[in-house]
């Protein structure tokens, strides 16, 4: 037993208690400076990256809302806190792309760059990269980055058609074949590949292997009709008509009906010179109602482009015509309320120069619901031919409902009430359509002469004049202009110089010209140059065909040589040519004397 000298000294309990405080309180500190640094290094990269999403949040927000600039300062924010993120780089390229700005598309270029250095397996980068790379006309760029994703990404070789339309677009021929052969151990014989590879063999001057990949088509799709006429359209396109007509005419026999395949057909027979034989399949592919309208109407259109260049060059072919209206009459038929198939019934009348005809399908397609520019011309144009001057300007008004801003319209309208002499209204109508030709030159020249004539109805002869002098301005030899001008001066016997060298400078280029004759006879008979006249308008009623107008002229001037006689006798002629007698020529004739 130890005594207690030798036992381990002892302290008394506070002592040591305090003693471990004291070590704990002096490690505490220690320990918590440590953690607290780690926290915070942690809670703002934590910040950081809240505020890069909460960027990239606003910006797509804006993004959707097509408002790309303010997409991309937001996503400029987020890449500024992390500049290693792939997908705002590209968001930043494909908010670029929306411009139309060759800059723009260039910075775009670079921003998918750095998306794809990141991120090698994301589809949607390397579509953009290639879209962006196209719109710069970049090809071998675009095919590049086409090649690299069918590596690293295999599963998106549909995108193959993508990568051969772009070697065409390159001039690459023969890589786009490539890719159309490698895209159909994918998808299979189709009509996108074999038609595009038909396509580029034959611009190749491969023919062989053109033809060949038509029928490869052709064979896999036997009673497909699309597929048939695609490839007898290709390549006959190419010069194989007879080629393309083989496959056709196979194919109608083997699969009726067949409509698509029949309209093509009927074109190729008439290429080739078999009009009987094409009549005979648009006879039935007109009276076809599964066959669409649209390629009927084509059709016909085409059959009048050849009638209207026929008879420009004065060459009609009746047949032709015949058969043409006999196709119309299928088409009204069935079409009754369709507004196209009167459109094109107005213009075949037109070619035709069957007026009245054309008139009735243009009022139809009207009815029907054509608001066309051109069908409310045509109209307007036939009244006026037909002489229909109250419908002209009835038309005219309905017109400018729809086609306020067409001077044409107004110019038909003045027109009209001058034919009318509704002076008030044609000058109204003229001044607004000489305000809507804008730089159309020669368009203001005939209005001006009309509101010549206009002006001078109304009596105010100044602005007449005035209208007149601004349209010789504009054409030194409008004849309508000269002879109205200088017939107008010799009624008011005024500048009559001017009047008699105008009206000389028509009869110069048109010597036999009875209407001018007439004029150039007034102007002479207001200048007392009565002898002068008198040959002047006997040319005119020989020249003929002499209207009222011409031997009441004729008996004034021979009653101012003094055959009192052969005057009554003249206005004698010119009433019973009349309708509608003006009271002075009763009184001219009642009184054997003239009234100036």
């Amino acid at each position: 037993m130890l005594t207690d000298t030798c036992m381990k000294p002892s302290f008394p309990k506070n002592i040591v208690r305090a003693t471990v405080i004291t070590i704990a309180v002096g490690i505490i500190p220690a320990v918590s400076f440590a953690q607290k640094n780690k926290r915070d290094s942690s809670a703002v990269a934590s910040g950081k990256t809240r505020d890069a999403e909460s960027f990239f949040t606003e910006g797509e927000k804006h993004f959707i809302l097509e408002n790309y600039t303010k997409a991309l300062i937001y996503y400029q924010k987020s890449l500024e806190i992390n500049p290693n993120n792939a997908t705002v780089h590209y968001k930043i390229a494909e908010a670029l792309a929306q411009s139309d700005k060759q800059e723009d598309k260039l910075k775009a270029s670079i921003s998918i760059e750095r998306a794809l250095a990141l991120e090698k397996k994301n589809k949607y980068f390397y579509l953009l990269a290639a879209k962006l790379y196209s719109d710069l006309t970049q090809f071998d760029k675009a095919a590049q980055v086409y090649e690299i994703m069918f590596k690293q990404l295999p599963e998106s070789q549909e995108h193959l058609y993508e990568l051969a339309a772009i070697y065409q677009y390159a001039g690459q021929k023969e890589d786009a074949i490539r890719v159309y052969t490698r895209a159909e151990t994918f998808s299979g014989i189709n009509e996108i590949s074999s038609l595009q590879k038909t396509r580029l063999y034959f611009e190749l001057s491969q023919t062989e292997d053109a033809i060949r990949e038509g029928e490869k088509l052709i064979d896999a799709f036997p009673d497909e009709e699309q597929f048939i006429v695609a490839v007898a359209e290709t390549v006959s396109q190419y010069g194989f008509k007879e080629k393309a007509i083989g496959y056709l005419e196979k194919f109608i026999a083997e699969n009726k009906p067949a409509s698509s395949a029949q309209m093509l057909l009927a074109g190729l027979y008439r290429d080739t010179n078999q009009e009987d034989k094409a009549r005979q399949l648009l006879m039935a592919s007109f009276n076809d109602p599964d066959l669409e309208l649209n390629s009927k109407l084509i059709v016909l259109g085409t059959y009048n482009s050849e009638l209207n260049q026929a008879r420009i060059k004065k060459q009609p072919d009746a047949n032709k015509e015949k058969f043409a209206l006999e196709l119309l009459t299928i088409l009204r038929k069935h079409y009754p309320e369709q507004e196209n198939v009167h459109v094109l019934g107005g213009d075949l009348y037109l070619t035709l120069d069957q007026k009245s005809d054309a008139q009735k399908e243009y009022l139809e397609a009207i009815r029907y619901g054509s608001t066309s520019f051109q069908v409310w011309q045509n109209l307007l144009y036939l009244d006026m031919q037909l002489e229909q001057y109250e419908n002209a300007a009835l038309h005219s008004e309905q017109a400018m409902e729809y086609h306020p801003n067409q001077a044409m319209v107004y110019y038909f309208n003045g027109l009209a009430n001058i034919r009318r002499k509704q002076y008030r209204e044609a000058a109204q109508s003229l001044e607004q359509a000489k305000k809507l030709a804008g730089t159309n030159t020669a368009m203001i020249g005939e209005i001006n002469g009309l509101l010549g004539e206009a002006y001078n109805g109304l009596k105010q002869y100044e602005k007449s004049d005035l209208a007149y002098e601004d349209a010789l301005a504009y054409n030194a030899s409008n004849e309508n202009v000269l002879n109205n001008y200088s017939f107008y001066l010799a009624v008011r016997r005024v500048n009559l110089d001017k009047a008699e060298k105008m009206s000389g400078q028509l009869l110069k280029n048109n010597p036999n010209n009875p209407a001018y004759l007439d004029t150039y006879a007034w102007v002479l008979f207001a200048r007392e140059k009565y002898r002068d006249a008198r040959k002047a308008i006997e040319k005119a009623i020989t020249a003929g065909p002499a209207t009222a107008t011409y031997f009441e002229h004729y008996g004034d001037i021979l009653y101012k040589l003094g055959d009192v006689d052969n005057a009554v006798k003249q206005w004698e002629k010119a009433r019973n040519m009349l309708t509608t007698i003006p009271e002075v020529l009763n009184k001219k004739i009642a009184n054997r004397t003239i009234y100036e």
